[in-house]
């Protein structure tokens, strides 16, 4: 149990390569990418001066998610961001980030387990159990990148037959 909690430290050679010290071989930024997808805290440590490196490489993994065009931040966000910087906003951005994204997460959270709990007259609806289990996926796809929450399993369906049935259930609910 205390294993779980206790982050997974990476130490940075000189070299620049980065060493997983769990399991003794070197990983790189995609790799620790995963290991935080999956929940998992990382360190990152320089081995010569002890310096915490962490947040520097987590920003390295947002920028080339961004670049490779895996956007969640808008421009006008980053532009924001930037602004903080050159303002005062800069002491009270961290703690309004992170209580954004708790709210997020215990949002998503409980619009899950609402879909599973709450009992709802239009359950009736045909195609509507359909639908509900592709907002299932989706929020469990959604929430598969949050630490602490399970991922999802892999969707079964590919775009073109989800948004087929999605007309399809468009044109049944314009018949009612």
């Amino acid at each position: 149990m205390a294993e779980a909690a206790k982050p997974l430290l990476i130490k940075r050679y000189a070299s620049r390569r980065l060493y997983n010290t769990e399991t003794s071989d070197y990983v790189t930024l995609e790799d620790i990418s995963g290991f935080i997808r999956s929940g998992r805290e990382v360190q990152i440590i320089d081995l010569k001066s002890g310096e915490d490196l962490t947040r520097t490489y987590l920003l390295q993994i947002v920028a080339e998610h961004e670049a490779k065009g895996d956007t969640v931040l808008p421009t006008n966000v980053l532009t924001d961001m930037v602004r903080a910087y050159a303002t005062n906003m800069q002491t009270v951005m961290p703690q309004f980030l992170a209580a954004s994204f708790d709210m997020l997460r215990d949002s998503q959270s409980k619009a899950l387990e609402s879909l599973a709990v709450i009992p709802n007259p239009i359950a009736a609806v045909p195609g509507f159990d359909a639908m509900r289990k592709q907002q299932e996926a989706f929020l469990k796809t959604m929430m598969g990148a949050w630490p602490g929450v399970a991922p999802a399993e892999a969707p079964t369906d590919d775009i073109a037959d989800i948004k087929r049935q999605l007309d399809e259930l468009q044109k049944k609910l314009s018949k009612l």
